[in-house]
């Protein structure tokens, strides 16, 4: 494995045209992956108005944000090692391109009936190109700082980027205010930033030679994608329909042949063998069940605030800052734990508090104040963000016999991959249960079951957080009736949304079982990396997995 580069341009190796402007290039990284943290949440804020405006139903709202987290997670190590082999920086560039292209391309979205399937591609594309371009530009830092500056560079990078993610329903709320439509548009001028910064630090385009596991990226996203689109569907097709199960038994048998696969082949694409230490493993078991909950709040909480609270998207985004104020407290005090203690205390907190915090939350989402539930909102972020960077730090640092990038690659991808089935998920069981309760509301004001199984079927699918236009026209009983009970409906919609909310509990109450079994030892010592590639050179990327590793990005 020998290392390559450019033999001109800004490419050229270090030794052709000096060493890289450390400053703007990792201005420039944060430029670029701060449009991937910021599109995590962004989109939540405007559901509602894209809903309405586009006429996409509600799987189909979800389906819009869950497109991108499935082909972030579905291509996220395929991306970091396809960076390896063609080169860091054009892997950066064409990932920023493939990303802001697409993001042009959402907010010119069509009215119409092509509307849904437009974004719904073009969002997944936003993730296919935030796969290629966020290990690219890890990279890129990695290689351009030396040994010694090269960790307080990491944590600068995760720790700006990670923040970014709440800035993405402050920025949604007000850029919805003028169009919702700005809200993809706002990445033009970033991703411009990102690449003359780029094209200004001279990045070498550091390179290895290397075998691309295509076999594996694509068993790994079909078993994502068959098993998401199962539980995401279940809403539309049934729990009960051959196709539902088909997708979900499916999806799940092509990942275990995909692990199977991943241990014979000679260049993995994951490597699986890390999950051999027990606490690696148990710190990979507790992102996942975090993650299930940590990204799919923001869009069912916005929602719910837009519909059952009335709120506009500003409101809604405020809403969400409670749960950020939570997170970014506790998040510090992770990070001491880790030092002190290790990860085991961290983990064990964090994940009671979170599972508190959203039982609590989901307790008051009834009482349709926003005033009573904000000390529930920012303890259940308090959790979040108590246990998500020790696990994510722990486990890079236990993964003897992987690079950096490799272990990154192995959390981030449970990571969205964990956010992207809890939105389908929890997205099911909203849409049926706010689908069962409107019928017993329209049953209990003088509708027929089979007009309200049909109305109410129309509400669930069609919710959206402008109240006034989902109500229905017309001069007939079921209009006049769904007029008068529109009060109601937004107590069914509270109601719906409860199940969705100590669901998330629930997935907290697993990641504290998870977090018991954690051998709560702690990593003092620097191990080295058996197996992986040893650094030749400044643009090499195998270094060593060491104990003063920044923390791994709070955010999602």
């Amino acid at each position: 494995m020998t290392e390559r580069g450019d033999s001109s341009g800004p490419g050229a190796p270090l030794s052709t045209k000096g060493a890289p402007n450390q400053t703007v290039a990792l201005a420039a990284m944060l430029f670029a992956v701060s449009m991937t943290f910021i599109d995590q949440t962004i989109v939540a804020i405007a559901a509602p108005d894209i809903t309405d405006e586009l006429g996409l139903s509600a799987s189909g709202m979800q389906w819009v944000i869950n497109a991108y987290l499935l082909t972030l997670a579905a291509f996220f190590a395929f991306g970091g090692r396809l960076a390896d082999i063609v080169g860091h920086r054009r892997i950066m560039v064409i990932g920023t391109l493939v990303f802001v292209i697409s993001s042009v391309l959402c907010g010119c979205v069509p009215r119409g009936d092509f509307a849904q399937s437009w974004l719904i591609t073009f969002r997944a594309f936003q993730g296919l190109g935030a796969a290629l371009m966020f290990p690219a530009a890890l990279a890129v830092v990695v290689n351009v700082f030396p040994v010694e500056r090269r960790g307080r560079a990491l944590a600068l990078f995760f720790g700006l980027s990670g923040a970014l993610t709440a800035v993405g329903p402050l920025l949604g709320g007000w850029l919805t205010g003028w169009t919702w439509r700005a809200i993809f548009w706002v990445n033009v001028p970033v991703a411009v930033i990102a690449l003359v910064l780029t094209a200004m630090a001279h990045v070498p385009n550091v390179s290895r030679r290397d075998r691309l596991d295509v076999p594996g990226a694509v068993l790994v996203a079909a078993g994502m994608g068959l098993s998401v689109l199962g539980f995401q569907q279940a809403s539309t097709w049934g729990w009960g329909s051959a196709a539902t199960w088909a997708c979900i038994v499916g999806g799940l048998l092509v990942l275990v042949v995909f692990c199977l696969f991943e241990l014979r082949v000679r260049d993995p694409l994951v490597k699986l063998q890390v999950f051999r230490d027990r606490a690696f493993a148990v710190d990979c078991a507790v992102l996942f069940f975090a993650m299930l909950a940590f990204v799919p709040v923001f869009f069912f909480a916005s929602v719910y605030a837009q519909v059952s609270l009335s709120s506009s998207p500003n409101q809604a985004a405020l809403f969400l800052l409670y749960f950020f104020v939570g997170f970014a407290i506790a998040s510090q005090w992770g990070g001491r734990l880790l030092d002190k203690r290790g990860a085991r205390p961290a983990l064990r907190l964090g994940t009671a508090i979170g599972a508190v915090g959203f039982a609590l939350w989901a307790s008051k989402l009834t009482d349709l104040s926003m005033h009573d539930q904000w000390p529930y909102v920012a303890l259940a972020g308090a959790g979040i963000g108590l246990l998500l960077s020790p696990a994510s730090t722990d486990a890079v640092n236990r993964a003897i016999g992987a690079s950096y990038g490799e272990v990154t690659g192995i959390t981030q991808t449970i990571r969205y991959f964990a956010a992207s089935v809890g939105l389908a998920v929890f997205g099911t069981v909203l849409t049926h249960v706010t689908g069962d309760r409107v019928a017993a509301t329209l049953r209990a004001k003088g509708l027929s079951a089979d007009e309200a199984r049909d109305a109410a079927k129309s509400v669930a699918e069609s919710v959206s957080g402008q109240a006034d236009t989902r109500q229905p026209s017309g001069g007939g009983d079921a209009a006049r009736i769904m007029r008068d009970s529109m009060e109601a409906i937004r107590m069914d919609f509270a109601e719906a949304n409860q199940w969705v909310f100590y669901g998330m509990a629930i997935a907290l109450v697993l990641a504290f079982i998870c977090s018991l079994f954690h051998p709560g030892t702690r990593v003092t010592g620097t191990p080295e990396s058996v197996g992986a590639p040893k650094p030749t050179g400044p643009g090499e990327s195998g270094d060593p997995v060491e104990p003063g590793r920044p923390a791994e990005p709070a955010g999602p």
